[in-house]
């Protein structure tokens, strides 16, 4: 943290007070002292010091303003990183290890990130952290360093990746009994939103009020979103981000989600993203739409001059092809993911390639060859931003740099047949450790901490008697 800061006031030149530039930003700023400008400017009583942990829950501090620029150490434990979604912890093995002192690791406010908190009644701001060690070092398995790391080998061959994620989600009626199913709300119509309402403007109208502040919050936190959609399931609404750097598009989820949860709230409804919320309903995806750019250039390295698929994009797709689906506990984390990976559903299990072909988990949209890129139709929305962008750029990389061939592009229906993906969440652990290239792309003590996580999340599933157990056992065997 830096030392305290002098009040920054509004130059007063011939007469007149002139308002510094940074104060207005939405979103972030250059250095502490422009921070303290910015906060002082807007009367900001409170700062949220907030990191992702591995499930892309918000963790961190609070603390008044004044502190927060002053010269303050900041520091979360260890354990924060390595607890389940459920807050246990799992067992050491399998090359985990708890720290036995759980060591405290130090934030680090990424001031590019500074923004306010519009639903907070005080005024209050919030800024993202990176975590290190005490001797600055970054720490490898906190999910945001996970993706610098592969943005980082990228940087080493000269490359640059950009992503354009899409967030698919519910809103539901209120449901405080877990034992009772969530059900789909009541729009201004007064009655319960029904299916089958894919890019309906009605549908979207239904929940005007509440998208009205959905669109306020994102704006008053200088996040911007693309477009706005009613999808296929009852009550499930699209979000499209504009493309840009991996970092600051896995921050932008990071905050959408929290965004829409309190939007939904404020309306006296839930928000979910878990992937299968709802039996017989869609379930929810978080699609990554990626291509690779030369940093010095900017030309995309998915086309040739002449405007053709170059040998980077089908390298490209043959890592995808070859080590998704071991990378797949990062795309799909939790037991539910699975039940939205289904044959026969717009949720792909293969891991096949296609032009325009939605049957398939790896779609190239039609585009100009300038804008060529790769949507990866297999995360959930449920997945941890920052984990499911690593995992996906991680294993284009390894097709990059080991020139990896891709298969023919499907041109037909893809998801009926052959099912290439993990059908649930223990065989896909196995896989992902198994992966010695992608292990080394994303950090061996990383990739030990999210297995073990895992292996403990569905031990604790396993303990809960489903309903489908009592309908079909209970009298019957």
């Amino acid at each position: 943290m830096p030392p305290a800061k002098k009040e920054v006031r509004p130059s007063n030149r011939g007469g007149r007070t002139r308002t510094p530039a940074f104060v207005k930003n939405l979103r972030g700023v250059k250095d502490w002292k422009e921070a303290s400008g910015w906060l002082d400017w807007r009367g900001i009583e409170d700062i949220e010091c907030i990191t992702p942990d591995q499930a892309g829950v918000a963790r961190g501090k609070m603390m008044p303003s004044k502190k927060f620029t002053s010269n303050t150490s900041l520091a979360l434990p260890s354990a924060v990183f390595m607890t389940t979604i459920t807050g246990g912890y799992p067992e050491d093995g399998n090359g985990f290890s708890y720290p036995e002192d759980d060591g405290d690791l130090k934030l680090v406010p990424d001031l590019d990130t500074l923004s306010v908190v519009p639903w907070e009644s005080d005024p209050t701001a919030q800024v993202i952290c990176d975590l290190v060690h005490q001797d600055g070092r970054a720490v490898e398995f906190t999910p945001r360093n996970v993706l610098r790391k592969v943005l980082a080998a990228y940087d080493k061959l000269g490359l640059k990746p950009v992503v354009a994620p899409e967030i698919e989600f519910y809103l539901v009626r209120k449901n405080p009994d877990p034992d009772y199913p969530l059900t789909p709300p009541v729009g201004r119509s007064g009655r319960p939103i029904g299916g089958g309402a894919g890019y309906s403007i009605a549908g979207v109208n239904e929940f005007d009020e509440l998208i009205d502040d959905i669109y306020h919050f994102s704006e008053s936190q200088g996040l911007e979103i693309d477009t706005l959609i009613h999808e296929e399931g009852a009550g499930q609404l699209e979000i499209n981000l504009r493309h840009g750097d991996p970092i600051e598009l896995a921050d932008q989820v990071f905050l959408f989600k929290r965004t829409i949860r309190e939007a939904a709230l404020k309306h006296e409804t839930y928000a979910t993203f878990m992937a299968k919320p709802i039996q017989g309903q869609p379930g929810s995806a978080m699609h990554i739409h990626q291509s690779i750019v030369e940093k010095k250039t900017g030309r995309n390295i998915f086309k040739n001059e002449d405007g053709t698929e170059s040998d980077a994009f089908f390298h490209f797709i043959g890592g995808m092809q070859k080590h998704v689906p071991n990378a797949l506990v990062m795309l799909a984390p939790y037991v539910n993911s699975y039940r939205r990976l289904t044959q026969a559903a717009s949720a792909p299990v293969n891991n096949k390639w296609g032009y325009d072909n939605r049957t398939t988990a790896f779609r190239v949209p039609r585009s100009d060859p300038s804008a060529r890129r790769v949507e990866n139709r297999i995360p959930s929305s449920d997945a941890n931003p920052y984990l499911a962008l690593a995992a996906s750029l991680a294993c284009g990389l390894i097709g990059l740099q080991k020139k990896l061939p891709a298969e023919p592009p499907i041109l037909t229906t893809a998801n009926e047949d052959e099912i290439d993906l993990p059908r649930g969440l223990l065989e896909a652990v196995d896989l992902f450790e198994a992966d010695e290239e992608l292990r080394a792309a994303l950090g061996q003590s990383f990739c030990a901490t999210y297995a073990a996580i895992k292996r403990a999340e569905f031990e604790t599933f396993m303990e809960v008697i489903s309903p489908w157990e009592r309908e079909f056992l209970l009298l019957n065997v």
